[in-house]
């Protein structure tokens, strides 16, 4: 394609479709079909330059153009309360059931490597003479010590906003850093483990491990879970840089970025939840049986929203992603 001749004589469509966004405001219905039409045209000269005569500069001024056309075509959509309702009962569900064959195994492997470092600990005094003295491991693991008074050492719904802040930040580090090829998302994994693990094996060692499930479990099942998802989360879009699949590197890459940040919101409302649960269950004067069992269908109560809920969308065709009419085109298309 001769790009010079190709220019002369469509420059003056260009040009006709520039004027009229311009008072898209005060255009008649002729001049709105005009534009729609234009717009139409454009898109397809784009497609055409940029499969044919990349040219970066003409190619540049045909984008802008065909994003304002069809900002102009389509108008601005304002999110709504149906936007909420999609997403709590498709979008979220169905990128969490989506993701599981990543953040399963990854809550397997995680929790047997808490339980291993856990027992190392537990079984190893010199291990525990390294973590700390022995005058602060008792002041840690002994009756009414650090570890039990952690949770009620703050007033409840101050505590479980900070809790909530926290994990929340956790969990979306873990979704954004994936795509860092999946580095930094194991580190941040390793280090929620290993912070579970010194708990497990002091406690243990200290004949008290009943008591630090006890302040753990309430709130810690779908705590844990909901940072388990996240990490999944990031891990599978950090290999979706290494492998993407039938799909192009970087379309597979918006597509599962969007589902992830997504997920970032929905599990901020699942933490939120867990943090709850910390801030008021765990320190209170329930016994240990009723906050355990409050703990399990809290987390029951996920599950059951993920595999039920979310497999349902997804076998409806529902992949976590946002409305395709949300989504911006791969190649330029007309409307």
């Amino acid at each position: 394609m001769d790009l010079d001749v190709f220019v002369t004589a469509h420059r003056a469509e260009w040009d006709r479709l520039d004027a009229l966004l311009r008072r898209r405001r005060r255009l008649s219905g002729a001049e709105a079909d005009e534009l729609v039409a234009l717009y139409q045209r454009t898109a397809t000269h784009l497609s055409l330059i940029q499969s044919s005569a990349p040219d970066p500069q003409l190619t540049g001024r045909l984008s802008q153009l065909v994003a304002r056309a069809r900002s102009a075509v389509t108008g601005t959509r304002r999110a709504s309360w149906r936007d909420v309702t999609r997403f709590l009962g498709n979008g979220f569900p169905a990128a969490m059931y989506r993701t599981r064959h990543w953040w399963v195994p990854t809550a397997l492997l995680s929790t047997l490597l808490a339980a291993v470092i856990g027992w190392w600990i537990a079984t190893h005094p010199e291990v525990q003479s390294a973590i700390a003295a022995p005058e602060e491991l008792r002041r840690l693991t002994r009756p009414g010590g650090d570890y039990e008074t952690y949770y009620s050492s703050h007033p409840a719904a101050s505590f479980a906003a900070q809790v909530w802040t926290n994990n929340a930040q956790a969990a979306a580090m873990c979704l954004v850093l994936g795509a860092f090829l999946c580095f930094p998302v194991i580190w941040i994994l390793f280090l929620n483990m290993l912070n579970l693990g010194v708990g497990i094996g002091l406690m243990s060692s200290a004949g008290r491990l009943d008591t630090f499930l006890g302040l753990v479990l309430p709130h810690g099942l779908l705590e844990l879970t909901a940072v388990f998802v996240a990490a999944g989360t990031g891990l599978r879009l950090g290999w979706t840089l290494i492998d993407p699949g039938p799909r192009t590197r970087r379309t597979a890459l918006a597509e599962e970025g969007r589902a992830a940040l997504g997920m970032a919101v929905g599990l901020a409302l699942v933490l939120f939840v867990s943090g709850a649960i910390e801030g008021f269950v765990t320190p209170s004067g329930l016994p240990t049986w009723a906050r355990i069992t409050i703990g399990i269908v809290a987390e029951l109560a996920f599950l059951l929203y993920v595999y039920v809920v979310g497999g349902r969308a997804v076998r409806a065709g529902e992949r976590g992603d946002v409305a395709e009419a949300e989504q911006s085109a791969s190649v330029p298309i007309a409307a």
